[in-house]
């Protein structure tokens, strides 16, 4: 039954609960008419947020917990709703599928045959940046980690592939002002790249490169990053981007990848396990691994030196240098 909190917190960010209360606490009244809530079971619903620990109430005045006012107030670069409006307005629908899904080994997101699901992503403007922001928010954590975990004082250049909005080498960048870079990812994304970095004030730090990385020669630099992307192809689009990395990388280059990375006795990281559900669900052949099964083809690939290193929460980064 663990899906009616679930749900009930994805309803509350598409309806923007969190955002209005960051603007000042409300009672059950205004937020009635501030929200559209119908008053048969807004006070529950309201209530519900209290006692799942992301509303506070007191003396009829509803408030944000601290987190959910960091964290899902659409008006903060801290806000990380766009997973969570993904979940709500794609994920949550196509779960429902997950038996069928158990069955057939076919993904559940109604894309057609041929279409994958950045095809469907991808479709229009607002489609394409939900889908970003989503990205920021499941990345936004491990960027922050990996920041500070990562030797970046031995490195000049670095480029994140399959960026999205730019949340990982933003946090890099901030965090470490010698290092010049980018992102690359198609061409589509990088209108929503170049906003994202200047709201940071990175845009001479920071660049678009455009291209696909299965068709096209990746951009080089001292690091390259894959956050969050080899999980999405099979076995043989796994290899085949990992070697093109390697192949752009300099002698002493450095390869990073990032996923919700399954720990190698498969018994403990439920969400890497859950994410690779989502991914047979997603896509039509991608599946999430442990850190183990990652050394094992960066080596094959040609990487030494290969290590994991955890980040935060469910997240840890696969290092491998040339």
């Amino acid at each position: 039954m663990g899906f009616w909190a679930s749900r009930t917190v994805l309803s509350a960010v598409e309806l923007g609960v969190f955002t209005e209360l960051a603007k000042g606490g409300r009672t059950a009244t205004a937020l009635m008419g501030l929200l559209g809530l119908h008053p048969r079971s807004a006070v529950d619903f309201l209530d519900a947020l209290v006692a799942l620990k992301l509303l506070q109430r007191d003396s009829g005045i509803y408030r944000n917990t601290a987190d959910a006012d960091l964290f899902l107030d659409r008006a903060k670069p801290s806000y990380v709703g766009g997973l969570l409006d993904m979940c709500a307005t794609r994920l949550y629908q196509s779960w429902g599928n997950l038996t069928d899904a158990l069955r057939t080994g076919q993904p559940q997101n109604g894309s057609a045959k041929d279409d994958t699901a950045f095809d469907q992503l991808y479709r229009d403007e607002a489609s394409l940046r939900e889908f970003l922001s989503a990205m920021t928010g499941v990345s936004l954590g491990a960027a922050q980690a990996m920041a500070q975990k990562f030797p970046w004082h031995q490195y000049k250049t670095f480029i994140d592939l399959g960026v999205a909005q730019g949340a990982l080498p933003v946090q890099v960048a901030l965090a470490h002002p010698h290092l010049t870079g980018g992102g690359f990812d198609l061409p589509v994304v990088g209108k929503v790249f170049d906003e994202y970095v200047a709201k940071h004030g990175l845009q001479e730090r920071l660049r678009f490169y455009p291209g696909d990385f299965f068709a096209d020669a990746l951009p080089q630099a001292d690091v390259l990053v894959m956050g969050h992307i080899l999980h999405d192809w099979n076995l043989a689009e796994k290899k085949q981007l990992l070697a093109k990395c390697y192949a752009a990388l300099p002698e002493g280059g450095s390869l990073i990848v990032y996923d919700s990375i399954i720990d190698d006795a498969r018994k403990e990281n439920a969400l890497g396990l859950l994410m690779s559900l989502n991914m047979l669900i997603e896509t039509p052949g991608g599946f999430d691994y442990t850190g183990a099964d990652c050394i094992k083809w960066m080596k094959e690939a040609g990487f030494r030196e290969v290590r994991v290193e955890h980040l935060a929460g469910p997240e840890s980064m696969v290092i491998g240098i040339k």
